[in-house]
């Protein structure tokens, strides 16, 4: 290819040159050949007539193919047209040959200019096209992206056959990790051990690695990808083993790794009498129905087949969502449940304990809290109102309507919090927890908190930010280095969120199985890399993307914790904990709400700060307020004088 390369970069009068060269040597041959096919051999000698006829018939055609513009066209651009150009330049040619003959007295059968012009017309007019065809297909593979195909079992097989005529790939090899494979050609296509695909990439110059394992767990697939992250290529997988199954995925459709590919964390399969206790013929209630936690536990329950599932949100939008999608996939399933959507804040306490009481709901799964760090911190008062007084009034109204079960996602931000979002959902616990106390004296609802980390792909996560900076060649912005966090899909989170409310005898605090925390900077740097592009750094000053840290933003960890305490104790369930809490009689925790409500409603910041850590929430700070209406106020009512002196103090 490096010799074509260099014959298709040579200058046009180059070129032509070539081809009255070419054309030179098939006039010569052809004229031969049809002597030779009409008296069954070539002389021993030709005769100077002969030499006479060939010199004169060469100078001809050269000069009719030229007059004809056959050396003026371009090959890449070649039509059927220039065939009907070589075959009048041939008949010019063979009329040639028959009247040189003629008048030179040269011993050529007549029949010889009728062969020596199918002859011609065939290699100047096949060469012609065959040039053409090895342009096209020279531009063509320049074009495509060299892929090596990771795995070449029957999804291997399957993707290089789906591939072959693809308009975007070339397949230029297969990687596996069976010995008895090493060494093979399958379908053409060589087969490599796993061990040496960094030599494999090198010598094919592979652009992109496709994993075709689709069978494999997530352990072997973690194994696989640390193995390719160095390598300067793209990798890219196939869909999962049960959407190609189901018909929902075809092999060729080809993905970025997933997330939780890179983390290696096997999924546990659910427990079928836990998921279905406390929503199989249920009524369930899930508010925030249209986040990303609430959106995955409605599609878990309908799963369940409830007699009714009620979307609770306060977004249009995102119940609209929500409710169009659960209600598509019950008519496609055929299911026997009633999607209800209603619109609604878990701020206003008469329409929570209407809906409940209408209903006859018997199950709430309350996913309705901000839960953005800063925004909350920016916001102190709303998110104070809706985590913590919004759980309350869900969990007054659950009991006012009789509702059997009433289960909290929490967060492990209300872990000895050190900002107002996890100070909040450390109260909204202290508030179930204090009516859990009373179960069985005045009421009969079953209260459970599940508290867990960061999903994958929720609204807040950093992956999907990392994956548009990545796409749009710009910094990955990180805020500290040694920042860790805990990870898991947001499948896996619904579906131990049900089956820890399942578990629940009331006043619980479940604690989801994390697996190892992750360093946020490491999975940056693996994103990058699955990418096909280099880490810029200050020893790789040459490199694609840059790193770049903010640092912390107000009220954030650089390590996530989720149990207080050391009470911790296993359940019947592998992935779920339960951990024993300092909790609050009822009377003790509504004095302390009363205290915040008056405090909400006076606009005092630095009051609700106190009462939040003076409630048994372990909530310290370490930075000023970050209320924005707050700071605004402060800067507002400051006199003139100490304005000037601190705009003066800023710029000596």
């Amino acid at each position: 290819m490096n010799l074509l390369s260099y014959l298709w970069s040579l200058p046009r009068p180059y070129k032509r040159l070539i081809s009255v060269v070419v054309d030179t040597l098939l006039i010569i041959g052809c004229l031969l050949g049809a002597l030779a096919v009409r008296l069954g051999e070539l002389p021993a000698a030709l005769s100077s007539n002969m030499l006479l006829v060939a010199s004169g018939t060469v100078g001809v055609t050269l000069v009719a193919f030229t007059r004809l513009g056959l050396y003026r066209a371009v090959l890449r651009y070649l039509t059927f047209h220039a065939l009907l150009v070589v075959a009048l330049g041939a008949f010019i040619s063979a009329v040639t040959v028959a009247t040189l003959s003629f008048y030179s007295q040269t011993a050529i059968p007549r029949t010889v200019p009728f062969i020596y012009f199918t002859f011609l017309v065939l290699l100047c007019g096949g060469a012609r096209m065959a040039v053409r065809q090895l342009i096209v297909q020279t531009q063509k593979d320049s074009q495509l992206d060299k892929v090596v195909i990771y795995g070449a079992g029957e999804t291997g097989r399957q993707l290089a056959n789906a591939l072959r005529n693809s308009s975007q790939y070339q397949v230029k090899a297969f990687v596996d990790n069976n010995p008895a494979l090493a060494k093979t050609v399958v379908q053409g296509i060589s087969v490599y051990p796993a061990l040496a695909i960094e030599e494999v990439v090198a010598r094919c110059e592979a652009d992109k690695i496709l994993l075709a394992m689709p069978r494999a767990s997530r352990a072997e697939r973690k194994q696989i990808l640390d193995s390719l992250i160095e390598l300067p290529v793209e990798v890219l997988t196939v869909p999962d083993f049960d959407d190609i199954v189901e018909g929902n995925a075809t092999v060729d459709q080809l993905k970025d790794v997933a997330i939780d590919d890179l983390l290696g964390r096997e999924q546990v399969a659910p427990e079928p009498a836990l998921m279905g206790a406390t929503t199989t013929d249920k009524v369930v209630m899930v508010t925030g129905a249209g986040g990303s936690i609430g959106s995955e536990l409605c599609r878990q329950i309908l799963s369940q087949s409830p007699t009714k599932l009620i979307l609770f949100e306060l977004s249009e939008f995102g119940l609209y969502q929500i409710e169009k999608e659960l209600s598509q996939a019950v008519s496609e399933q055929g299911l026997d449940v009633e999607i209800i959507p209603l619109l609604g804040s878990v701020q206003r306490p008469n329409r929570l304990t209407a809906i409940m009481k209408a209903f006859e709901v018997q199950t709430v799964y309350h996913a309705a809290a901000y839960k953005h760090v800063p925004l909350v911190e920016y916001n102190v008062v709303e998110g104070v109102r809706n985590n913590v007084f919004g759980t309350y009034h869900c969990a007054k109204a659950a009991i006012a309507a009789k509702v059997e079960s009433f289960v909290l996602i929490s967060t492990d931000k209300a872990v000895r919090p050190t900002n107002v979002m996890g100070a909040s959902k450390r109260m909204a616990e202290l508030a179930l927890q204090a009516l859990a106390r009373e179960s069985g004296l005045s009421h009969q609802t079953r209260f459970t908190m599940v508290r867990f980390g960061n999903v994958l792909g929720s609204s807040g996560s950093v992956i999907p930010l990392f994956k548009r900076q990545i796409a749009e060649g710009a910094a990955v912005t990180v805020t500290h280095p040694d920042i860790i966090r805990y990870f898991m899909t947001i499948p896996e989170a619904a579906q131990l969120v049900i089956q820890a409310g399942a578990m629940g005898k009331g006043g619980d605090v479940f604690v989801l199985d994390m697996g190892e925390p992750v360093r946020i900077v490491d999975l940056a740097k693996n994103l990058i890399r699955l990418s096909g592009l280099d880490v810029k750094s200050a020893d790789n000053p040459n490199g694609d993307i840059e790193i770049k840290f903010t640092g912390l933003r107000p009220g954030e960890k650089l390590y996530e914790e989720l149990l207080i305490g050391d009470n911790v104790a296993g359940t019947g369930h592998e992935r779920i904990m339960t951990a024993n809490e300092v909790s609050l009689s009822l009377a003790d925790f509504e004095t302390i709400i009363a205290q915040l409500d008056s405090a909400c409603q006076a606009f005092n910041y630095p009051r609700i700060q106190q009462i939040l850590q003076e409630a048994p929430t372990q909530f310290s700070t370490s930075h000023e307020l970050g209320d924005l209406v707050w700071k605004a106020t402060e800067r507002a009512e400051k006199p003139e004088s100490d304005k000037i002196v601190k705009f003066d103090a800023k710029y000596k």
